[in-house]
């Protein structure tokens, strides 16, 4: 048979690294910013864009999609062309996907930093950035299967299966969870409300981490550790029941992050047996991987691409062991909401996703430019800097984590709190919030050793020319052998297998949610929040609170006790979208409206510390200086009316005037108590909102 001579197109695969690199630094360096503001409040710099509410989800989107993004689209487009020796299907979608991908990436580092944000964690940005997202992940998909179509290589190595999965599942789950009533370019609201909005947020957000932190680097795992270590792959069989077994049950896990929430029994125990349950596929698939080293244990001693690739994959078997451990109910009480959930997905993230990007691009890159890496020293000496500054971070977290949560929950022998003011909790913290900072500050000088070594690898190389390569033409034969054997000369078939085995979870526990209505009863008291109060709560958004601040007091004596009744599911029904929040660096607010009067949160605004010793939350000046907009408020009200929420023509109508007519009565009290010249400033409606929390039934 002759052979087929073709080039393989490298250059979009070093394009992808060096945005991998490039990206990696921004994020990690805004991670040690925003670790630092917590250290020290006074960080913060007092300019709007700049405070730790608009800046974390800076940070989680630029190391989520644009750091680990570009590096699964590298790895994933050099694998791919070799596992199924052809060039992309397009050139012209390769860079379309590339650039897209990069303004997109610009895009979120624009408006989420001027507070244009959703508050959905790992799903913030705006409804023009979703739709962008979306069409260049069709881009992406197109132009990956069509890659598929044109294969010479008939079936299908395990990688491909994990790309596949990963790229229909994102698409699925960034669609569903994208649903939103657009108010004007940059203003949405969710369509899903309350406890509806929090389960399909943390379907998508949970199985993000999943089909998006996961997957797609076990693609890569597949691939480039037996590649590393010269050797096949331990077990075919084994990647087999990983594979299967992993993308049935990750699915159903997201109800696990809102236990002892307002959802519903029977979702949260769903949520948490199936995390159990994935245990079991997690450390199938890391055993495969650590055994492929079998035999080449001295290699390692002396390579630090295996080194990299090793512990990653170590990383990837703690994190789905932690995980699920979390998800158990009796251990969530001490750890949900604590810096303990921060520890666990920062082993993830700068473990797992981290290392392996930095063993690939270590192997890449003197194959991509023809030459010997630079320097393996200062490759091993990043390796030792990533992994201190991991074990620093991580075990400061679980120390914080660990103290604040037993704080939280401690009585002393009369049955009264130890400690009834959250900032005792804060306070005692700090220490390790400085610990923190100093093992990310670490883990990023690594990443800029690494960046200096491929610049003086890669400085003058000139002979760029793609990969040439050669291959027999695709031959259709009669298929023979096992049934998976089969399946995987059958791309269509296994992608529909696929897409059925990911689907079953989302359908089973998200329709009930949406169909039922006995899973969310009525509450006769809750009404929709007011004009000015639904514009305080756009500022609280935009501000980033819910990065701080719960929204969300759980059936546990030591919160009842601390903030109030427990929250129902029919308080939140007009809710979009949702604000449980994730992490408490601050008290729930729940229960926050009545309990101080008007000029205690005028000055808490203005000063935290002028109303509690010690806290460490930055000041918020700018909301008493700048004049409250109220120009879109009838249009925001209209949003909210097409979704269900019942605000009548009349209510539309008059929604200005009535916000002003409360706007002035919050500015005449705060004139009777000194503050003169408020009634038209942003504060107020803030205040508005903060003052109706946790109202609407009966303390």
């Amino acid at each position: 048979m002759s052979m087929e001579k073709f080039r393989y197109d490298d250059k979009i695969v070093r394009q992808f690294l060096w945005a991998t690199t490039i990206w990696g630094i921004v994020g990690m360096l805004v991670g040690v910013i925003i670790a630092i503001q917590l250290a020290y409040w006074p960080a913060n710099t007092g300019l709007p864009w700049l405070t730790f509410g608009r800046l974390r989800p800076l940070h989680t989107n630029a190391v989520i999609f644009a750091f680990a993004g570009n590096s699964i689209f590298a790895g994933m487009y050099y694998s791919t062309q070799r596992l199924l020796k052809t060039r992309m299907y397009s050139d012209t979608l390769s860079k379309i996907h590339f650039w897209g991908w990069q303004i997109i990436i610009v895009a979120a580092a624009l408006t989420l930093p001027l507070g244009i944000t959703t508050s959905k964690e790992y799903a913030e940005l705006e409804w023009p950035i979703d739709l962008a997202i979306t069409f260049v992940w069709v881009i992406m998909a197109i132009n990956y299967f069509g890659t598929i179509v044109k294969r010479r290589e008939r079936h299908m190595y395990v990688a491909i299966w994990f790309y596949i999965a990963s790229i229909v599942t994102v698409a699925i789950l960034h669609i569903f969870n994208s649903l939103e009533v657009p108010v004007s370019f940059l203003k949405s609201y969710s369509v899903y409300a309350g406890v509806q909005d929090a389960l399909v947020q943390w379907w998508y957000g949970h199985n993000a981490v999943a089909f998006f932190l996961t997957t797609p680097f076990l693609g890569l795992m597949y691939y480039f550790m037996p590649k590393a270590a010269n050797g096949p792959i331990y077990s075919y069989r084994l990647s087999i029941i990983h594979f299967w077994s992993l993308i049935f049950l990750y699915i159903w896990t997201g109800p696990h992050h809102l236990l002892f929430s307002a959802l519903p029994d029977w979702a949260q125990t769903v949520g948490m047996l199936f995390s159990l349950m994935l245990i079991a596929p997690s450390w199938g698939g890391m055993i495969n991987g650590l055994l492929t080293l079998r035999g080449g244990w001295d290699k390692l001693r002396e390579d630090p691409i295996l080194k990299f690739l090793v512990v990653a994959i170590t990383f990837y078997g703690m994190s789905t062991f932690e995980g699920p451990m979390l998800s158990i109910k009796s251990l969530n009480v001490l750890s949900h909401f604590s810096d303990w959930t921060i520890s666990h997905v920062h082993g993830g993230a700068l473990g797992w996703n981290g290392f392996l990007t930095f063993g690939m691009i270590y192997w890449l890159i003197p194959r991509l430019y023809k030459r010997e890496l630079y320097s393996k020293t200062l490759a091993t000496a990043h390796f030792w800097m990533g992994l201190l500054g991991i074990l620093i971070y991580m075990l400061s977290m679980y120390i914080s984590g660990l103290t604040q949560g037993l704080m939280l929950l401690d009585f002393d022998k009369d049955g009264y709190l130890v400690y009834p003011n959250f900032v005792e909790t804060v306070l005692t913290v700090i220490p390790f919030y400085w610990l923190r900072a100093f093992g990310g500050l670490l883990y990023l000088t690594g990443v800029l050793v690494m960046l200096y070594n491929i610049i003086k690898t890669t400085a003058g190389a000139k002979d760029l020319a793609d990969t040439e390569a050669e291959a027999a033409p695709y031959e259709r034969k009669p298929l023979t052998g096992k049934f998976h054997h089969i399946l995987e000369a059958k791309p269509l078939t296994f992608t529909v297998l696929t897409a059925v085995a990911i689907l079953i979870g989302g359908i089973v526990e998200i329709v009930p949610m949406l169909a039922v209505e006995s899973n969310i009863p009525s509450i006769a008291s809750v009404k929709p929040y007011s004009p000015l109060e639904l514009v305080g709560r756009d500022l609280y958004i935009r501000e980033g609170c819910v990065g701080c601040h719960s929204q969300m007091i759980r059936p546990l004596r030591a919160e009842t006790e601390r903030y109030g009744t427990y929250s129902k599911a029919g308080e939140f029904v007009y809710d979009h979208p949702f604000l449980w929040g994730s992490k408490r660096t601050g008290p729930d607010l729940h229960r926050i409206g009545g309990k101080y009067p008007n000029l205690w949160h005028y000055r808490h605004m203005e000063n935290p510390r002028a109303v509690i010793s010690g806290s460490i939350m930055p000041e918020y000046t700018w909301l008493l200086e700048r004049d409250l907009n109220l120009k879109s408020l009838p249009d925001k009200l209209k949003a909210m009316a097409s979704i269900g929420v019942p605000y009548d023509k009349d209510t539309i109508a008059s929604a200005i005037s009535d916000a002003q007519a409360q706007a002035k009565t919050i500015s005449d009290d705060l004139a009777a108590n000194g503050i003169e010249g408020s009634e038209n400033k942003e504060i107020i409606a803030l205040i508005a909102y903060l003052q109706r929390l946790g109202t609407d039934i009966k303390k």
